[in-house]
């Protein structure tokens, strides 16, 4: 079979969004190829994922890749995948230079190209990312292992969204807490919040590709029992107090039911929220206040944002 990459040249701002546009078309997985990950200072013991080409990479922006099988609907999809990227200026979204690229590649190369990218990646004080085909031992006995297919949905775990994210759940989980994941994606968040000690999670996503994947990776991490994944439009019609309520997506999605998360946390509850541009940061952050929400942390990574919340 002949596949297509399908190579879209913006800005990091646009890495999630697009992405879901492309899982939604029909992607397997993605490459990002961002130029800070050619500068960026790494622990040593994990040097050998850092072997990158500098002639893979824009000079600015980023490069966001994906496969798609060359077949008589192609041209039908590309079409539709570019008309929804185009959309996202609805939301204020920067695209940057917005310009797109179609090259044919050989199904050899197509099983190879995207997994070069994915190594274990250590994110925090006591979680390792490592994708299911790499071979890793832990450096420290109380190290954490998270084992993901990245290639099933959006969240390899290593997007500083992400990291922002497990690293707040690392700080503020306590053991049988009852955690909600709203937008969980590869249910990495999901996974990470049990082997942090969370004794339940109710993982939501809109995307049935998502609920999929999460399954999977659950079972793959030995946590199958531990997370209720269901799909489901944010917290609509969700009638249950959470501990710790964790939501890495949009900043404008994120002020769509910070009301409902107010309500679905127990007095107290920490909700988590990241996915958040730098130019929305003050816009989230007086959402949650007028939702009723104190606001502990702000933490930031590269051009995100993550906002640590607690119910008064």
């Amino acid at each position: 079979m002949k596949w297509s990459e399908f190579c879209i040249h913006t800005t990091n701002e646009a890495i999630e969004p697009i992405s879901n546009i492309l899982h939604e078309a029909g992607a397997s997985g993605v490459v990002i190829e961002d130029p800070n990950d050619l500068v960026k200072e790494r622990d040593t013991f994990l040097g050998e994922i850092y072997e990158l080409n500098p002639q893979d990479y824009p000079d600015e922006g980023v490069y966001i890749k994906a496969y798609l099988p060359v077949n008589s609907f192609l041209g039908e999809t590309v079409d539709e995948i570019k008309q929804a990227i185009n959309n996202l200026l609805l939301y204020d979204i920067d695209l940057g230079t917005n310009q797109i690229t179609l090259s044919e590649v050989r199904e050899e190369e197509w099983a190879t190209a995207w997994k070069k990218y994915y190594k274990p990646v250590k994110i925090s004080e006591k979680v390792t990312i490592t994708p299911t085909w790499e071979d890793y031992e832990p450096v420290s006995t109380d190290e954490i292992i998270i084992e993901l297919d990245p290639g099933m949905a959006f969240g390899t775990g290593t997007h500083p969204t992400t990291v922002l994210s497990i690293q707040a759940l690392e700080q503020f989980i306590s053991k049988g807490d009852t955690v909600i994941d709203v937008g969980t994606g590869s249910g990495v968040l999901s996974i990470a919040s049990v082997l942090l000690g969370a004794e339940k999670v109710h993982a939501f996503d809109l995307d049935e590709i998502a609920v999929k994947s999460t399954k999977m990776n659950a079972k793959l991490n030995n946590v199958e029992k531990s997370i209720q994944i269901r799909q489901n439009n944010l917290l609509d019609n969700v009638e249950m107090e959470a501990d710790v309520i964790v939501a890495n997506i949009l900043a404008e999605i994120i002020l769509r039911f910070e009301k409902d998360a107010y309500r679905c946390l127990k007095s107290g509850g920490i909700f988590i929220t990241s996915g958040i541009i730098q130019a929305k940061k003050q816009q989230v952050k007086e959402g949650l206040i007028e939702a009723g929400f104190e606001i502990l942390e702000m933490n930031q990574m590269e051009d995100w944002t993550s906002i640590i919340a607690r119910k008064m």
